[in-house]
């Protein structure tokens, strides 16, 4: 055992791992005690989670709307009326197929293209992208997004606005739970986690939003 082996064996003694069992196999660490929810959770069973996630991710400078489903495609078409967009990168979703986004987009003037038809290099050409959620984060007002065939990871990095539709049942009361669920994914680092537009800060405490994402980050809550 060399010098640094030897540092190492120690601190694992002193932290109760010890260093091997006669037989030479690694003893186990010790169990972590249990933690009661009321201790480690501040958002308990019956917070109304959506409205959470709205003042966390409002705290945050995300623009954040509840809409019925019937009244989505109008509300995101209404939401771009006026901004700087012209062009609009949608997911190739069931849930804004369904909800006539591209129509109502279209309607209002603007220029629409799916995801599988938009090549990475030709995404920092769309002012907008369009994109569903796997889940949201009451406790942290955050979103979280699986890259995936039907929506890349660039849809919510690149383009200056992103707006992402949430569903009532994607609902988490905080990261304990979302890391439980991630825990079961085999793929759990191709996650993307999203609290509000992209932000920097220099030395001096100027914040600058935009520089390294959107600029405008909305959320449409379906209720």
């Amino acid at each position: 055992m060399n010098d640094a082996s030897k540092v190492m064996d120690r601190v694992r003694r002193a932290l109760g791992r010890g260093g091997a069992h006669t037989n030479g196999a690694p003893t186990a660490p010790p169990t972590p005690p249990p933690l009661p929810d009321s201790v480690v959770r501040l958002v308990q069973p019956a917070v109304d989670l959506p409205a959470l996630f709205a003042q966390r991710a409002g705290e945050m400078k995300m623009i954040v709307s509840q809409v019925g489903r019937e009244a989505l495609a109008a509300s995101i078409a209404e939401f771009l009326r006026g901004k700087p967009v012209k062009s609009v990168a949608l997911s190739d979703s069931p849930l804004l197929e369904q909800s006539g986004v591209r129509a109502a987009l279209e309607g209002a003037g603007l220029t629409v293209r799916t995801w599988r038809d938009i090549s990475l290099d030709e995404m920092y050409e769309y002012d907008c992208a369009i994109t569903t959620v796997d889940h949201a984060v009451a406790e942290s007002g955050t979103f979280v997004i699986k890259p995936s065939a039907n929506q890349g990871r660039s849809m919510s990095l690149v383009p200056m606005y992103h707006v992402a539709v949430i569903e009532r049942d994607q609902f988490l009361p905080d990261m304990l739970d979302l890391f439980e669920l991630l825990a079961k994914d085999p793929d759990r680092s191709n996650y993307v986690l999203i609290s509000g537009p992209s932000k920097t800060a220099d030395i001096e405490m100027n914040v600058v939003t935009g520089v390294h994402g959107p600029n405008v980050v909305a959320a449409f809550v379906l209720s």
